[in-house]
């Protein structure tokens, strides 16, 4: 801090010490004594150590002070120290002018973001009913044909349901609720829904009950384990996958095509799909970064331990809830 405050007043610290030299030559040619220039800088030294010492302290209360406001400044600038001058006072009017900007800007976009949460949730359960109308006329028949159709039915509705959860799942009114729950139950009701295409892959499903209950929100949790159960199913031709519980951990475990160990490292990130993605043509990038999202939210943990070609191994950290709040 000490040489920033230097550098602040290096042009006052120079322009003293001219001074100093202009006197010691001007009374060297008129052979005066030197010892009163050498008496004089020593006085003006004395007092300039000690305004040096007030400035110093001055500007590192300041500081101070000012590195406090950055926790605040987002929220208020009623904290602004009075200015000194002319100069702070017109940099504080370029603060607060930025600040109302910011506020308009934030208002704005929350307007925006509220009213495209209420339309898509609108289209939501609109197209919710032609999908269940479609549904009930292909189960009028059960032909090999009606049960692919009725699978990629299914798919579709998991996607409709995927676009109301990305809107939502930054939103201020993302609705947490924090509850005991039987983990059973909620696995159960993922592997419910996903019994039809597990029958129609032929894959094989080994759960293994863990008795647990947890403190965490049911719907959310259950969007992330239907999430992962998708991608294992997706990403999965042959073999089984295994749901169980590892000490404080679930774990969802395939036998599919794994993800390459360049990719791991990324996989959690909006928009990346990595190799199997682009070989397969079958990711969006957007599952996993919204499980890690609402996962960070419950205060849960997850984690992804994979080997291409060898399956991939999904641990949801159940041990504690404490919701991330932004």
């Amino acid at each position: 801090m000490l040489p920033g405050y230097l550098r602040r007043h290096i042009k006052i610290i120079v322009l003293l010490c001219f001074f100093v030299m202009i006197f010691a030559l001007v009374f060297s040619l008129y052979d005066l004594p030197a010892e009163a220039v050498w008496y004089a800088a020593a006085l003006c030294l004395f007092v300039g150590a000690v305004l040096f010492a007030v400035g110093y302290r001055r500007y590192v209360l300041q500081h101070r002070e000012l590195r406090e406001m950055l926790e605040k400044i987002t929220v208020s600038i009623d904290y602004l120290p009075r200015p000194a001058g002319a100069l702070e006072k017109d940099y504080q009017a370029l603060i607060k002018t930025l600040f109302a900007e910011k506020n308009r800007i934030e208002s704005a976009a929350d307007g925006t973001m509220s009213e495209l949460v209420e339309y898509f949730t609108m289209w939501v359960h609109q197209i919710k009913t032609p999908i269940a109308a479609m549904n009930l006329l292909l189960q009028t028949e059960e032909t090999p044909r009606d049960a692919a159709l009725s699978m990629e039915l299914f798919k579709i509705e998991q996607y409709v349901s995927m676009v109301l959860q990305y809107l939502r799942v930054d939103s201020d009114t993302t609705d947490f609720v924090l509850k005991r729950y039987a983990l059973d139950d909620i696995i159960r009701q993922a592997l419910r829904k996903y019994a039809r295409l597990f029958i129609l892959k032929k894959i094989e499903l080994d759960f293994t009950e863990s008795g647990r209950t947890v403190l965490t929100d049911e719907k959310w949790l259950s969007f992330v384990v239907e999430q992962i159960l998708s991608n294992s199913l997706k990403y999965t031709a042959a073999g089984k996958i295994s749901v169980y519980a590892d000490g404080a951990a679930l774990v969802i475990e395939d036998t599919g095509i794994g993800i390459h160990a360049e990719d791991l490292p990324r996989v959690f990130e909006r928009g990346f799909t990595g190799f199997n993605g682009r070989t397969e043509k079958k990711s969006t990038g957007i599952g996993l970064f919204l499980c890690k999202r609402i996962i960070d939210k419950l205060g849960h943990t997850i984690s992804i331990a994979s080997e291409a070609g060898r399956g991939t191994r999904v641990m949801i950290g159940l041990d504690s809830a404490r919701p991330f709040i932004e």
